[in-house]
C-alpha cells in the first residue's frame, strides 16, 4: 500500500467567544489535505471576539494547540489565526487609471492595483484583507481578467476589510505569548466563505450569515469575491443570558436548556411539558425552590432574542443592498443556526416581507402587517394537528394532509405570482401555513417517543 507523504503543513487557530480550536493539517504531494489532528478548549479571556484576558485567553490557546499537537505526534510553531470581531468593517475603493487606448498588461493591471492601494482612506483603521473585485473597461464593469484587452480606462472597485487597531494586536500579541508565530490574521467570514459556499455560490451571489456565541457576522458574495460585511454584536450567549435572566438559574442550566429543549418554533404540547433544569457547573442538583419552566416559556424567551437578531441581520442585507431581487439566497451556518430551527425562522422574517415591498410594492409596515394570517395560519395548523392526534392517536395523517395541502396552495406562488391580488395571495399563505404548522407537533413528538 502507497504511503501518503505530507509535504506541507498548515496550522490554524480560531479564537472565538465561547471556544478555541486548532487544526493541524498536512497537504500531500497531490494536493489533498489531511487532518493531522484537532483541538478544542473553552474560550477563556475573550469577550465579543476580542481579547479581554490576555493570561486566560493565552491558556486557552496553549491547551487548544497541546491537544491537536498530541493527537498529530508533532510540533508546530507557525499559525493561521482567525478572528470574527474587533469593530470588523467593509469598504469599496474605486480607483481607475489612463491606458490611452492600449492593449492591457500585466503591468497596467499592477499599477491600478497599486493605486487602490495609495487610494483607501481606513479612518484610522487596520487593512487585513484588500482584493480587487470585478475591473472596468471604459466604464463598463463586470470584467473578470482584463489582461490582453483594449481600453482607454482600466478600473477596479477594491475590496478592503478593516477592524479596529487595538483588537488585531491583542489577539496577535496573546498568540505569540503561547510561543506560536502568527503567519496572518484572516477575518472569520472570508475563512467561513470558503468553507461553507460552492465556487458556483460564490460567483452567482449568496448572503452568508454566521451565528458566533457572542458576534453575528453578516457577509456578502458576488463575483466569486466578498464584497460586503456587516458585523452585529449579539450571538447565542445573549439567548443563554436571556434564559438565566427571566428564570433565576445559573448560565450553565440556561446553556443546556437552550440546548436540549430550545427552538424558535413552537407547539400546543409545549405548553404541558415541563423542562428537568438540571446541575449547575458544580454538579448541584436543583431544590425543591426551583423554578417550574414549561417549554412554551423557553421559547417565549428564545423567540424573542431570535426576532431581535433575524431584525439585524435583515439590516444588515439591506445595507449590503442584498434584498429586492438581487436577494435570492442566504446561507446560514453556526450552532444556533441549527440548534434553534433558525433556517425556517430566518426564512419567515426576511423572505416573506422582501416578496411583499418589492413584488407587492408594500410599505414595511404594510409587510409586517401582512405577515399576520402566515402566523395565524401556522399557529391554528399546530393546534389542530395536536388535537387530532390526541382523539385518532393517528401520527401520519395530519402531516400528510398539511403537506399535501401546503405544496397545492404553493404552485400558484410559484409559477403565477404575477397578476395575483393581496387577498389572493394572503389566502394562499394562510393555507400553507396550516399546512407547515400541521408538520411541527409530529416532528416534536416523534422525536420525544423516540
Amino acid at each position: 500500500m502507497k504511503t501518503t507523504r505530507v509535504e506541507m503543513l498548515i496550522s490554524a487557530i480560531d479564537i472565538g467567544s465561547s471556544k478555541v480550536s486548532a487544526l493541524i493539517a498536512g497537504q500531500t504531494d497531490s494536493g489533498e489535505l489531511l487532518v493531522l489532528g484537532t483541538g478544542q478548549r473553552e474560550s477563556r479571556g475573550v469577550t465579543r471576539g476580542c481579547i479581554a484576558d490576555v493570561e486566560q485567553a493565552e491558556l486557552s490557546v496553549r491547551h487548544a494547540v497541546e491537544q491537536a499537537e498530541r493527537i498529530a505526534g508533532l510540533n508546530i510553531d507557525r499559525v493561521w489565526v482567525g478572528m470574527s470581531a474587533g469593530g470588523l468593517d467593509s469598504m469599496l475603493a474605486p480607483v481607475e487609471i489612463e491606458l490611452g487606448g492600449d492593449r492591457i498588461t500585466q503591468e497596467d493591471v499592477g499599477e491600478l492595483l497599486q493605486a487602490g492601494r495609495d487610494n483607501i482612506q481606513t479612518g484610522g483603521k487596520m487593512a487585513l484583507h484588500i482584493q480587487p473585485t470585478l475591473y472596468s473597461l471604459d466604464g463598463v464593469g463586470g470584467v473578470a481578467n482584463p489582461i490582453g484587452l483594449h481600453a482607454d480606462r482600466l478600473g477596479v472597485d477594491v475590496h478592503v476589510i478593516l477592524a479596529d487597531p487595538s483588537p488585531v494586536r491583542n489577539m496577535d500579541m496573546t498568540v505569540r505569548a503561547a510561543h506560536l508565530d502568527v503567519e496572518s490574521l484572516v477575518v472569520g467570514p472570508v475563512a467561513t466563505g470558503l468553507a461553507c459556499l460552492t465556487s458556483e455560490e460564490r460567483e452567482l451571489g449568496v448572503a452568508l450569515v454566521e451565528f458566533g456565541a457572542a458576534v453575528t457576522n453578516v457577509s456578502v458574495f458576488i463575483g466569486g469575491m466578498l464584497v460586503g460585511l456587516e458585523t452585529i454584536q449579539k450571538g447565542a450567549s445573549d439567548i443563554t443570558d436571556d434564559i438565566a435572566s427571566a428564570f433565576g438559574i445559573r448560565r450553565a442550566q440556561a446553556e443546556r436548556l437552550k440546548c436540549f429543549h430550545g427552538s424558535a418554533l413552537t407547539s400546543p404540547r409545549d405548553y404541558q411539558e415541563v423542562l428537568d433544569i438540571g446541575p449547575d457547573e458544580n454538579g448541584v442538583e436543583p431544590g425543591n425552590q426551583a423554578p417550574r419552566i414549561t417549554k412554551a416559556q423557553l421559547n417565549a424567551v428564545v423567540c424573542q432574542r431570535v426576532d431581535s437578531i433575524v431584525t439585524e441581520v435583515a439590516q444588515a442585507l439591506k445595507t449590503l443592498g442584498f434584498s429586492g431581487p438581487s436577494g435570492h439566497q442566504v446561507v446560514l451556518t453556526g450552532g444556533v443556526s441549527v440548534g434553534l430551527c433558525m433556517g425556517v425562522f430566518v426564512g419567515l422574517s426576511i423572505y416573506v416581507p422582501i416578496y411583499f415591498e418589492t413584488v407587492m410594492g408594500l410599505s414595511a409596515t404594510q409587510s409586517g402587517l401582512a405577515l399576520l394570517p402566515l402566523m395565524t395560519g401556522s399557529t391554528i395548523g399546530a393546534v389542530a394537528c395536536g388535537k387530532i392526534m390526541v382523539r385518532t392517536r393517528n401520527y401520519k395523517i395530519p402531516p400528510v394532509l398539511g403537506l399535501i395541502m401546503g405544496g397545492l396552495c404553493l404552485l400558484p406562488l410559484f409559477f403565477k405570482p404575477e397578476g395575483m391580488s393581496l387577498l389572493t395571495i394572503e389566502i394562499l399563505f394562510t393555507v400553507v401555513s396550516i399546512g407547515v404548522g400541521g408538520v411541527f407537533p409530529v416532528t416534536t413528538i416523534s422525536a420525544q417517543n423516540a
